[in-house]
Parts: C-alpha cells; sequence; structure tokens
C-alpha cells in the first residue's frame, strides 16, 4: 500500500510539471517521493503521513520565528478580518516603507512587489533605464531567481558573454549577462576595465546562498562598490536571503558596504 505522500505526488503530476511547483522541492536529483506537509508548529512539521520532522528549511529563510508563532498568526488574523486586498494604496504599505527605510542603510524609497524574482527583474530594469546601458554582470553560483536575464551561466572564456542556462531563454538575450566567478575581486576589475562604459548594474547576494553559503572575502564588496562608483554603474544587493538574517541591517549593514539599489522577497511577508 503506497504512502499518503506517494498517493499526493502521483496525482500532483496529473496537473502539475512534475509534481511539483519549484525544482528545489524535487526529490529527482535523490530519489524517493517528496514529502507533502500538512502542518508545522515552532520548528517541527508534520507530513501526510504523519511523519515528523526538525525543519531546516524554514520556508527558505522568512520563518525567523518558526511555524504558527501565536503572535505572528493573531496579525495575520487581524489584518484578513480587514480585507485581504484592495488593489488600492492602504497604510500597511506605508507603515512597511517605513520600517524597511529605518532598518536597511541603503533604502530611501520603496516599491512593493510580489516576489524576489519579480524585485530583482524590476531591479535590473531600472539599472538599465537609469545609465541606458544594457550589460549585466553576475556571479556564477548567485541565484536572483527566474528572468530570462538571470538564467545565463559563464561562457567558455575569461570575461566572455553568458550562454543560456534554460531552454526558452534566447541566446541574444543572454549575451547581455556576463558571469564572473564569485569572491574573485580581479576578474571584476579587469571586467570594468574592458567594459566598463557598458555595465549597467551588478547583481550579487553578498553571501551566496546558492552555494552552501559562501562569505564574500574582505575585498570583494568593496571593490564592487568601487568600480561600480567609478565607472558609473548600478550596484545590486539581492539580499532575498540575507536580508534581516544576517543582522537587522541585513548584509550591507554588516559588511558596511551600500548598494545603490536593494532588492529584498518573501522574508518581509513571513514566507509569502
Amino acid at each position: 500500500m503506497s504512502s499518503r505522500n506517494q498517493q499526493l505526488f502521483e496525482r500532483a503530476q496529473e496537473h502539475i510539471p512534475g509534481g511539483v511547483n519549484s525544482p528545489v522541492r524535487a526529490f529527482r536529483s535523490v530519489g524517493g517521493t517528496p514529502r507533502f506537509f500538512v502542518a508545522g508548529a515552532g520548528a517541527r512539521v508534520t507530513d501526510a503521513d504523519g511523519v515528523n520532522y526538525i525543519d531546516y528549511v524554514g520556508s527558505w529563510g522568512p520563518l525567523i520565528l518558526g511555524h504558527a508563532h501565536p503572535e505572528v498568526v493573531a496579525a495575520v488574523r487581524e489584518a484578513a478580518l480587514a480585507g485581504l486586498s484592495f488593489g488600492a494604496p492602504t497604510e500597511s504599505e506605508i507603515d512597511m516603507a517605513e520600517l524597511l527605510c529605518k532598518l536597511l542603510p541603503a533604502l530611501e524609497m520603496v516599491r512593493l512587489v510580489s516576489s524576489g524574482t519579480e524585485a530583482t527583474m524590476s531591479a535590473i530594469r531600472l539599472a538599465r533605464g537609469f545609465t541606458g546601458r544594457d550589460l549585466l554582470l553576475k556571479f556564477e553560483g548567485c541565484y536572483h531567481g527566474h528572468s530570462d536575464s538571470l538564467l545565463v551561466k559563464a561562457g567558455s572564456g575569461l570575461l566572455t558573454l553568458g550562454n543560456p542556462s534554460s531552454a526558452g531563454v534566447p541566446a541574444d538575450l543572454a549575451q547581455h549577462t556576463m558571469v564572473l566567478d564569485y569572491n574573485d575581486s580581479e576578474q571584476v576589475a579587469a571586467a570594468f576595465d574592458a567594459h566598463g562604459d557598458r555595465i549597467a548594474a551588478v547583481i550579487v547576494e553578498p553571501v551566496a546562498g546558492n552555494m552552501n553559503l559562501i562569505a564574500p572575502r574582505p575585498p570583494f564588496l568593496q571593490t564592487l562598490r568601487e568600480e561600480c562608483s567609478r565607472h558609473g554603474a548600478v550596484l545590486i544587493f539581492d539580499e532575498v536571503m540575507t536580508g534581516f538574517r544576517v543582522g537587522p541591517q541585513g548584509a550591507q549593514g554588516l559588511y558596511g558596504i551600500t548598494p545603490d539599489l536593494t532588492t529584498l522577497g518573501k522574508v518581509i511577508g513571513g514566507g509569502r
């Protein structure tokens, strides 16, 4: 007799590609059946078969207070009773913007969007519009969402333009992204020497979360700041993972480097 997890997985595959809504939830590379969770409390979660687990994922970061914290549940309930969505301005969004600007050194203005992917996509578009340039620098091993400009891997040689890392990303679009090695300050300087007048922005996870939390070497973030300032490019810190987790001021406060733009994600919404 199959488990409830297996039954749900088989059912999910009928209408959800791969049976999951994010590649990180698939078990294909490790084998087995994805766990379908039904409840969480504090640091523990329960799957559809009634098995309890210690949760080291925390909804990929935002659940700093754990699952179903009573104060969080009460606040969500109070907000829901007043209405879930208006499609119009509310005082709550002003409160959130003011709090974010108070906490993060780089923030002066806030635009609220629906996801981390949308935040990074919007930041890149803003940087390109501001500079009038097209070229984007990103780093191998850093993840910034699934927009086309960011699904790009390193080219075949040093300082070559990127190649699509996913089917469906046009090569013509990938050529506007250059992928460098994370923590390589000399490579950054060389890229700016060669292409400084074409670079619109540098986007980086201050701590590279998608390759097992690699911290920046002391000169790396400072080099990014100096080169962007020298060449008129926009420095974007993707703090979707580091925001409010490495400290109340994010990585920019921890390392004392102020970016031009900051992107945040699910951490400011408790997982949404």
